[in-house]
């Protein structure tokens, strides 16, 4: 693989990571819990409010999960692994590498795993 073109993928990784943890400290207080008080609130709006805070930590979830994965890619990077399946151990087409830079296999060994 190209050097560049590996620069590119680290640049665009240590973007990414900076976008996900800056919106990870702007959103800390959504997973608030809900208020129980039905005095002060109708039980639909509780329903509401209880659904909206299970997506918000779905989605805490998910952008940790993201976070672990780039910066697992920028360790391999660092290694010189950066680019190769860890299942067959052949290069990972670049043009994968540019849709998902935290991906870890091949077109062909994610076919296999699928079926």
């Amino acid at each position: 693989m190209i050097e560049i073109e590996i620069e590119k993928i680290k640049d665009n990784l240590l973007r990414l990571r900076s976008e996900l943890q800056e919106i990870e400290e702007t959103l800390k207080d959504t997973s608030d819990p809900v208020e129980l008080d039905q005095t002060r609130v109708g039980r639909l709006s509780r329903m509401d409010a209880m659904q909206s805070q299970q997506m918000a930590l779905e989605t805490v979830r998910r952008r940790k999960e993201n976070l672990v994965k780039i910066d697992a890619a920028l360790r391999r990077i660092e290694s010189d692994d950066y680019g190769c399946c860890y299942v067959c151990g052949e290069e990972i087409d670049i043009r994968r590498l540019f849709v998902d830079p935290t991906t870890t296999r091949c077109m062909e060994c994610v076919d296999k795993f699928i079926d």
